[in-house]
């Protein structure tokens, strides 16, 4: 009888240490967003979302902290949260509007801190103005499928997205009330006790890599726009004197930094680096090969800027619900062109101020121009040179050499181009170059 009820008590000592362990074995994986929306934010919570998968997890805690961000970002991290295999929560702690209202539907359960908001999704541009309806219908269409496939009103997703003066938002009881969420919770411990009913939980917390925070550096718009500035201001300065030299080697790097963390995160893809290099070799030949300024230099020009634009662009936001939402293109389309008009301002006014003098010499190719091979120094003022008529002794795209007397000096065109050969008219001089046009005919 005794051995009966020593091993009746060993079994249920047993099953009691088998209930305890297989309580504590439930795993939370907890990925943080707790700033602005934007790749970086996506690029972070798809590899969360594969750790998550690697470490055989239970659950994924969103830990989200948020006033919104890049809709094109968040729409990426609202499709990677509803195609997850491993069921989703999200906690909002204190606040999850615009952006972080789309990714919090998009998790199968939610869990508010009281105090907190959650909603008010209206698109605004960065200096917080309402943009146009047709931003607005394509957020709502984005709100409305989200919460749909989670089993949520759409309808009430559907009103987060509108003008200012209707935006929905929900404190913690109003959200519980409509079916936005689950509970509330103060900490990550509560919100794994609610859901397994039991303190004994495991609770991993993504942790960032220095390289992480690299890359994510990388893809920010502030970074990626002084990236484009490099790349341009590279380009247009290298193409001020002959060979390949400073300017090019910042233009190539800038080029690299530019698109290999786009690529490496699925945005940037090969066609859109071909499209990118093929514009450059047809600018490139147009200014060295091809005489004047036509189509290989303007395809060039639009080749260059789509490359760039569409690097920027996911291609699935693109072609959302079988639909293309050119506004997507919007964003990255001012920010190359704003890039582009800011570098090619600094740089017309530093190749002005800087290399007219002698004080970045070093980073220039030196040539030797000699005498008997038909260059000439100044030996005659520039001014008396002014109505003069020479011949183009090389392309002038718009600068190159001119003939005068049989001699060579250095020329630019006013307006335009000239090929070799062109007779061409002196009309003013500044800081030893020649400025020239065409004769009237």
């Amino acid at each position: 009888m005794g051995y009966r009820l020593i091993k009746i008590f060993l079994i249920g000592l047993s099953l009691t240490a088998a209930v305890v362990a297989g309580a504590a074995n439930t795993k939370f994986y907890v990925i943080e967003i707790k700033k602005g929306i934007d790749k970086g934010s996506f690029r972070l919570l798809k590899k969360g979302l594969a750790e998550a998968e690697e470490q055989k997890a239970d659950y994924v805690i969103i830990h989200l902290n948020t006033y919104g961000g890049a809709v094109d970002a968040a729409d990426s991290i609202r499709t990677a949260l509803l195609n997850s295999s491993i069921p989703t929560i999200s906690f909002i702690d204190n606040q999850a509007v615009s952006a972080g209202a789309l990714i919090s539907i998009a998790c199968d359960s939610i869990y508010m801190k009281k105090g907190g908001t959650f909603g008010a999704a209206t698109v605004v541009n960065q200096n917080g103005e309402v943009m146009p309806d047709k931003y607005q219908s394509f957020m709502r269409a984005m709100m409305r499928s989200t919460a749909e496939v989670n089993g949520r009103d759409p309808s009430i997703a559907e009103s987060m997205v509108t003008d200012s003066s209707k935006v929905l938002s929900f404190t913690f009881e109003e959200a519980f009330e409509n079916g936005y969420c689950e509970g509330s919770a103060n900490s990550l411990e509560e919100v794994a006790s609610i859901v397994t009913g039991t303190d004994n939980n495991s609770i991993v917390i993504q942790k960032i890599s220095l390289l992480d925070r690299i890359i994510s550096l990388f893809l920010s718009p502030v970074l990626q726009g002084l990236l484009l500035m490099f790349i341009i201001g590279g380009i247009y300065f290298e193409l001020q004197s002959p060979g390949i030299g400073f300017p090019s080697a910042i233009a190539i790097l800038s080029a690299i930094l530019y698109f290999s963390p786009l690529y490496l995160e699925g945005l940037a893809e090969n066609w859109e680096i071909i499209v990118f290099v093929l514009g450059i070799i047809l600018i490139l030949a147009e200014l060295f090969v091809i005489p004047g300024f036509g189509i290989a230099g303007i395809s060039g020009i639009i080749l260059s800027i789509t490359g760039l634009i569409f690097a920027m662009v996911n291609n699935d936001l693109l072609f959302f619900e079988g639909e293309i939402h050119y506004i997507i293109i919007l964003k990255p389309l001012a920010m190359v062109l704003l890039s582009f008009f800011i570098s090619i301002s600094v740089s017309i006014f530093l190749a002005g101020k800087y290399l007219s003098g002698n004080r970045f010499n070093y980073l220039a190719l030196k040539t030797e121009l000699n005498r008997k091979d038909g260059f000439s120094l100044m030996d005659q003022k520039s001014e008396d040179l002014v109505g003069k008529t020479g011949i183009a002794q090389t392309p002038l795209m718009p600068t190159g050499k001119i003939e005068i007397g049989g001699k060579w000096y250095e020329a630019s065109m006013e307006m335009g181009s000239a090929a070799k050969g062109d007779i061409l008219v002196v009309t003013r001089s500044s800081a030893g170059r020649l400025y020239c046009e065409h004769p009237p005919r």
